[in-house]
């Protein structure tokens, strides 16, 4: 029995943990301090790996696929490390990949989100409406993101990933979502070419977990599976 530990930003990790329930796998989402209905505990540069570990431990779960979708690949790489044989796989969902002394905006000189988290106090704020465009996403997508979505702790996203080894030293399955853009970014490409890594291309928007719930569940459970 395989147990999904799912980990997202702003915006939760949505529904697709019912076809692996439906499997027989248990899937469990992780709400990460500083967002949703956690909003008001501290977040720092450990905070949302803790979270992680925390739950896996509470679990004593074992056969762990860890998933992170986009923003939480950082604290995900870094729970990898932590729980040693406990984790089968890791899955990175449209997600950059966390390297020792990068932040999730590293490469990203003048990027719009450190100036939103500096004018907003210190929080990412949640993204306008025009921000969903062309993602695949319905209206009421858009308007459940609006009405539910949270600010994002800025200290999570500016302070450098503590990994020790290598995310390519995980098996791993990348999503790559089309409609975000075509490629996944360039660090994924070592890991992949080396056969260490899957990579799977799905046609839809960067919140797979709303758009088409279905696809990403699928493709989580046959990775797992053939592990």
């Amino acid at each position: 029995m395989t147990h999904f530990v799912l980990s997202a930003g702003r915006v939760g990790v949505g529904r697709g943990g019912g076809r692996a329930a439906r499997a027989g796998d248990h899937a469990r989402p992780v709400t990460l301090s500083g967002l949703a209905e956690k909003h008001a505990l501290p977040a720092g540069p450990r905070t949302h790996a803790e979270n992680v570990v925390a739950e896996v431990e509470r679990l004593g779960a074992r056969d762990v696929v860890l998933v992170g979708h986009s923003y939480s690949d950082h604290p995900v790489g870094q729970v990898a490390e932590r729980i040693g044989d406990r984790v089968g796989r890791v899955a990175y969902v449209d997600a950059s990949v966390p390297f020792d002394g990068e932040d999730s905006l590293s490469g990203r000189p003048g990027d719009p989100v450190r100036a939103a988290i500096e004018e907003h106090g210190g929080l990412w704020p949640v993204p306008a409406a025009e921000e969903f465009a062309g993602q695949g996403l319905t209206n009421a997508h858009i308007a459940r993101f609006l009405a539910k979505g949270t600010p994002h702790p800025g200290a999570t996203l500016t302070v450098p990933a503590e990994p020790k080894g290598s995310p390519g030293d995980v098996p791993a399955t990348y999503v790559k979502c089309l409609l975000d853009r075509d490629v996944p970014p360039p660090a994924v490409a070592g890991p992949v070419e080396g056969g260490r890594w899957e990579l799977v291309e799905v046609d839809t928007g960067h919140w797979p977990m709303f758009s088409q719930p279905r696809v990403p569940a699928r493709v989580l459970h046959e990775s797992a599976a053939a592990d």
